[in-house]
């Protein structure tokens, strides 16, 4: 399918083919008929991408600390990779569109297919020929609203919310400070509302549009008779100023500060500088908010990506509600966009259009699919396989990758694209654009659907990185399609998944096939790792292990967090019970844990975890979110038979016996390298899984076993072997 992408490293902009996204729980895949180009939001974000990497760091100085604070955690090749990872990235440029749906998801009863929708969100509703939308940002668009006209909904919301935030009512005059397209939007939106509405912009012709799209008074910003012109028409002052202007000066809000009444209400929709002067704030009472978006549920992912929507009682006006409310006043005519969507162009020429309009002063430019009444899917070009692309290079191991997110790209892609013997043949994730702009990145032949690159007959591996959720089910997908599998962990989010992957594996078995998996617990696989275990070798006694993980807090908003994910204890902990099973080489036997009371605010992210093991072994975990990043975050203990081992974030290591030290420091490193080569050379000779399956899914199911007990709020024991962890046949 072809999509309108910018490059974030360069700001270029162009129309590509890429693979169309895949259908998510909880959403819609929708045909895209129409999209508008929202010339403010859009174009800055062509603008920041076009800045030096210097100029970058000085506008986000938050983002250069959260690096600065990555590097001295991880160290600074890791953060460069990471970086590099972000900024050569491809986007899909938009985020109001209108279309017809092709595919709902299940569970999802709010739509069906062949229905007329529009839909907003930045990374859902691009300039793109097919996009997922979650159920919370699409809405049915009524029979007699055309859907070119639709196509403006998401833009037409934020100046929704813009106005509700002003809180004007019927007769109070509303000042709009900037007459672009949103300013233009905002002046009918008040005027339906039954306000007296006064324009003011510092381009001559806006001005002049203003008053036809139905602005009482429009005066030019630089107009001498400014002050007069608006005390003449308002009598008292404006009752409320809405500034939809983009300019990183702060003129604007202190022309509002003015000219409003005493106790008048700046309200700020577009982006521009804030530095006012307290005086002239002050004598007046003045009060400033900020109108964010499209409305309440914007940025909050259980709304927008889990589609839990605010009680109504509660919250009248949601996101939703808003893109609601607009297409019922262009179904009633009581705002008219006719003569903003008369400038078209086709996706094919997307690129060409953003420069038109920055020169030709025109409000947007609505882009063309040509695809108005169709409904079925259709291939796109870029997924097209033909039998030369199909030929591996000779002996090689042929790869297919799933998920591209940061870690995918800043870790095991390059050293997927170092190792010998490996070709990289094709990458799939949720998002086409992400697999176009990795493939591109990393020299992958293709970018195909996850699905696509699953059932290629071509490929003999293929490596997951997507969200923790979907592991379980490509897992099993690419294991009945017969190819070796590595996944990153979780292996599985909960039993209904583990339990799905086993009988996978036993299937696999019973038809004469040796499943090869294979999950990504590392840092058994570090040098240190190795010496430590090669200390203890032939011990007689049960040892104790210690660790304590200085995880770090994370927001409510981060996608580890969100429901269904497994949760920090299920993704991350899996990590450090399986480095304690393979330092002990035997069976968990029982596990207890609990976690603080912390009124949510950690979501039960400082876990205290005990497990023993059938040797008698036991190992201490801790793994907190409440500490502080000036301390390491891995610090390993371990006492046995007269030696101590103690490792601290994989690059200072000491082995303690009979009162003498032996120390040892290197780059840090968790085994990733050494993993994957062990793993590429299994997968080529066929050989078994560097893990054995027994072990990979006893991790598992005790990892199961901690996140019950912190989700009880007391401590949980299982006592015994725990029967369901044994892999039949293993």
């Amino acid at each position: 399918m072809k999509a309108l992408v910018g490059d974030l490293a360069s700001g270029e902009l162009k129309t590509l083919e890429i693979p169309r996204p895949e259908l998510r729980p909880g959403g819609i895949l929708v045909r895209t008929a129409f999209s508008a180009i929202s010339a403010g939001t859009e174009r800055a974000k062509i603008e920041t991408s076009e800045k030096s990497l210097f100029s970058k760091a000085l506008a986000r100085p938050d983002l250069v600390k959260d690096v600065l604070n990555y590097a001295r955690v991880n160290g600074a090749m890791a953060a460069y990779e990471k970086v590099h990872a972000k900024l050569n990235t491809l986007g899909v440029m938009g985020y109001s569109c209108a279309g017809t749906v092709m595919t709902v998801a299940p569970g999802v009863t709010d739509f069906q297919c062949g229905d007329r929708v529009a839909c907003g969100g930045a990374g859902y509703a691009g300039h793109s020929e097919v996009n997922w939308i979650p159920r919370n940002l699409a809405v049915r668009v009524p029979e007699n609203v055309p859907l070119d006209a639709a196509s403006l909904t998401t833009i037409g919301a934020v100046a929704m919310q813009g106005l509700r935030q002003s809180q004007a009512t019927v007769g109070e005059t509303v000042l709009v400070i900037g007459a672009g397209l949103l300013g233009i939007l905002t002046i009918q939106l008040a005027r339906a509302a039954g306000c007296r509405v006064i324009a003011v912009d510092v381009d001559p012709s806006r001005v002049e549009s203003a008053l036809k799209f139905g602005a009482h008074v429009a005066v030019l910003n630089s107009d001498p008779r400014l002050e007069s012109s608006v005390q003449a028409f308002s009598r008292y002052g404006p009752d409320v100023a809405i500034i939809t202007a983009a300019t990183h000066s702060s003129e604007p809000v202190a022309t509002a500060a003015r000219l409003l009444r005493d106790r008048g209400h700046i309200v700020l929709v577009g982006h521009v500088g804030m530095e006012v002067s307290r005086a002239d704030v002050y004598r007046k009472e003045i009060t400033i908010s900020m109108s964010r978006s499209y409305g309440p549920g914007r940025y909050d992912p259980s709304y927008e990506e889990q589609g839990h929507d605010y009680p109504i009682g509660y919250v009248r006006w949601t996101e939703r509600r808003n893109m609601e409310s607009f297409l019922d006043l262009l179904s009633s005519g009581a705002v008219d966009v006719s003569r903003l969507i008369t400038q078209r162009r086709s996706i094919a020429a997307a690129a060409q259009a953003y420069e038109e309009l920055a020169a030709s002063g025109f409000y947007t430019f609505i882009l063309e699919y040509g695809n108005e009444n169709e409904v079925e899917v259709l291939p796109s070009a870029s997924t097209t396989v033909s039998p030369k692309d199909a030929v591996a290079r000779g002996g090689q191991l042929r790869i297919g990758f799933i998920g591209a997110g940061n870690f995918a790209q800043s870790q095991m892609i390059p050293s997927l694209k170092r190792a010998s013997g490996v070709s990289l043949e094709a990458i799939a994730s949720a998002s086409g654009v992400t697999a176009e702009s990795a493939r591109a990145r990393f020299g992958f032949r293709r970018a195909l659907t996850s699905s696509e690159l699953i059932d290629d007959s071509n490929l003999d591996a293929v490596f997951v990185a997507s969200r923790n959720d979907s592991h379980a089910q490509y897992v099993v997908d690419a294991l009945r399609a017969s190819k070796a599998v590595f996944v990153e962990k979780p292996l599985a989010v909960d039993r209904a998944q583990l339990d799905l992957v086993k009988q996978t594996c036993t299937e696999a078995r019973e038809h004469g096939h040796q499943p090869f998996l294979m999950v990504g617990f590392n840092r058994r696989f570090a040098p240190f790792s190795t010496k430590i275990k090669e200390f203890f070798a032939g011990r007689q006694e049960p040892m104790i292990v210690h660790l304590r993980i200085n995880a770090g807090y994370l927001p409510a908003e981060h996608w580890t967090q969100q429901a269904g994910q497994g949760g920090r204890v299920v993704g991350e902990l899996c990590h450090f019970i399986d480095w304690a099973r393979y330092l002990t080489g035997s069976c968990i036997r029982t596990i207890s844990a609990s976690a603080l009371p912390d009124g949510n605010r950690y979501r039960g992210d400082n876990v205290a975890c005990t497990i023993s093991f059938a040797d008698g072994s036991i190992a201490n975990l801790l793994y907190l979110a409440n500490g502080d990043s000036a301390v390491s975050k891995e610090y390993i203990e371990v006492f046995c038979e007269g030696g101590v081992a103690r490792l601290e974030d994989f690059t200072r290591l000491e082995l303690s016996r009979n009162r003498k030290v032996k120390r040892y420091k290197s780059p840090r490193d968790k085994g990733h390298v050494q993993e994957l080569k062990q793993v590429l050379k299994a997968m080529a000779s066929g050989g078994p899984s560097p893990i054995p399956f027994d072990e990979l899914f006893e991790v598992t199911e005790a990892t199961f076993l901690v996140a019950e007990a912190v989700a009880s709020a007391r401590p949980m024991e299982t006592t015994g072997a725990l029967p369901a962890i044994a892999f039949a046949g293993a």
